[in-house]
Formats: C-alpha cells, structure tokens, sequence
C-alpha cells in the first residue's frame, strides 16, 4: 500500500466509483468526499459489487460543493485530488445556475482548499461539453485547443456549467494557484459497467433503451469506457508531462444511437430484444420533444456529427482505450447482472 493518499471528491458518483476503485487497486490511500454521511453505505456497496482489494484504505468525509465546511478536512495530507463531482441531471434545470454555479464554485473552492494544503496536483474532471459545443458544423476532429461557445445560440446549461467550470479553474491556476498543477480530463459520453443502481445520465440512457424506448433519434456521438476515464485520471495525476494540460477521452470514430441499439440486441441475447430497431425523422423528433421531456436535450445534436480526436492523450498519456462495442455492451451487462432491467 502506498504513503500516497489521494482524495476523489463525490465519491457515489459513475466515474469517481471507478477512480476509487482504480486507485485502491494501484495501492494508493484514497479518501472520497459525500454529501451525507449516508452515502458511504452506498459507495461500500458498489466497491463491494465491484471486487474492489483493501477497502479498510478508504476513508470518508461529507462535503458539499456549494459549502466550504469540510474542505480543508478532504485535503488534509492529500498528495493529489480527483476533482470529479460535479451535477449531470437526467432533466432540464428550471434554471441555468443550478448547475453553473455549483460547478464553478465547487472547482474553486476543491482548488483553493487543495493549494493551501499543499497538494501537488489536482486533476479536473470536464467534458466534452466545454470544447465542442456553439460551433459551426465541421469535418475536422475538435482537439484540446477548442473551447465552447457559451454565447452561441443552442448551448444548454450542462455544456455551459462545464465549460465556466474549467475555465475558472485554469484562470484561478494561473492567476492564485502558487505551486499547485492542474490536469483536466475532458470525455465524451461515458458508457462501460455501472457498479450500482446511482449510475449516469449515459447509462439511463442505455437502460432506456434495453427497456423499449421505441425508436433512435438520428444522433451521432463519440463514446469512452467509464474504466478508460478512470484510468486517464490515474496517468495525468503521475504523469509529469500532464501538468496544464487537457485531455479528450474518446474511443475513437463516432457511433449513432441505432448503432449502440444494434450492439445491445446483437450482443447481448434476451436482455436486448427491446432495444429499437429504427430511426425517425428529425421533425418527428421535434414534434415529441414538444411532449418528451428527455428528447428535448438532443433537439439540438440532430445530424450533426462532431469527430473527436484522442492523438494527444495516446501521445503523452500512453492512453489505449477500448472500444465503442466493448464499453456500450459492458454497459449493458452490468444494468442485468444487477437486475436493472426489467423482465
């Protein structure tokens, strides 16, 4: 076991669960922060589910991102921090500022902790979400030198919380830092094997339609496993080339959602059988999205096609992630092993 201890702020969250696991298994010391104690029960659980070595090397502490009681105590003889927690809704926010602000704010005060306690590193999680998004339709791969635009029209509040998220933090690094390094980690769609039934909104997704969502709006995106995420955190934290540096996690070429419903039916026997077969129109599509909530998020994603490339992460990371199938199907497998799907 490792004198290294590391902190991965909410720690019941889809890829936090797996930097823990990770880091466990790599002999780090990990501590997790969570927003009531109750959680901890949770995160045992699917650390459990998951097979997980040495849990009596994982420790606890309550915090909340839009509080600074507990933060000092999170990075207490921390060398490094995963700064993962950060809210992803199933919904719409009735407000833009229910995830901006305790995205941003929640960066500032991980990082302001981290720098007076003296942490080396702190590595950021972000998305895609803030490169891709405000732009004209390109055939170019979008790398790390892209940002969104928050200004243009169509840029919802998940792609602007992240996106003033990471910006505040490379701002408050250069200006407050001091010795602290900042590494940001910024995927697609995160897919691969949930460890539990608190999974993300990209798993829902999967779980939706293995129950029988009718049919694929015409969508395309890249895809990552949710191990290779955690498995970029772990490089960029050690790596000393990763300092100041940002990093896309993608598998590799785009997949549309008709294809991640093939790959459900085709590889996964009986516990595929509902997902669709078919895609609809894109005005049909905007017509239910008038009725469905949960198609309203993708109104603005119809056809567009937005390469992604992963060249600087293989380059300096020595990153090899696995495939879009492999990640979409291992989803799939864990909503059944864990009777997540209904019958």
């Amino acid at each position: 076991m490792s004198k290294d201890l590391v902190l991965v702020t909410g720690g019941s969250g889809f890829v936090a669960i797996h930097c823990i696991d990770q880091l466990l298994r790599a002999g780090y010391r990990v501590r997790t922060t969570v927003r009531s104690p109750g959680r901890e029960a949770d995160v045992r659980a699917m650390l459990t589910n998951a097979g997980t070595p040495y849990p009596e090397a994982l420790t606890f502490v309550t915090a909340d991102l839009l509080r600074d009681a507990g933060w000092s105590e999170a990075v207490a003889g921390c060398r490094f921090v995963h700064h993962v927690a950060s809210p992803f809704p199933r919904s719409l926010p009735k407000h833009e500022d229910e995830l901006i602000v305790p995205a941003r704010d929640g960066a500032l005060r991980v990082l302001r902790a981290a720098r007076d306690a003296g942490v080396e590193r702190v590595v950021l999680t972000s998305s895609f979400a803030a490169v891709g998004y405000g732009h004209k339709q390109q055939t170019a791969p979008f790398d790390e030198t892209v940002w969104t635009n928050t200004d243009a029209p169509g840029v919802g509040a998940y792609q602007k919380s992240k996106t003033i998220a990471e910006r505040a933090a490379w701002d408050f690094i250069r200006s407050e830092g001091g010795n602290l390094e900042l590494s940001v980690v910024n995927p697609v769609g995160i897919f691969g094997p949930t460890f539990g039934p608190d999974f993300s909104t990209s798993i829902f997704l999967i779980q939706r339609l293995m129950d029988g969502f009718p049919f694929c709006p015409h969508i395309a995106f890249g895809t990552v496993d949710v191990r290779d995420v955690a498995d970029m955190h772990l490089r960029a934290m050690v790596n000393p080339l990763a300092s100041g540096e940002r990093f896309l996690a993608v598998a590799g070429g785009l997949v549309s959602l008709l294809d991640v419903a093939t790959f459900l039916r085709q590889r996964l026997g009986d516990a595929g059988r509902r997902a669709p077969t078919r895609e609809i129109p894109d005005w049909l599509v905007r017509t239910f999205a008038l009725f469905v909530p949960d198609l309203r998020q993708v109104v603005h994603e119809l056809g567009k096609r937005k390469n992604v490339s992963n060249e600087k992460a293989k380059r300096i990371l020595g990153w090899a992630p696995r495939s879009n199938e492999e990640s979409i199907v291992a989803a799939g497998e864990s909503l059944v092993r864990l009777g997540l799907i209904k019958s």
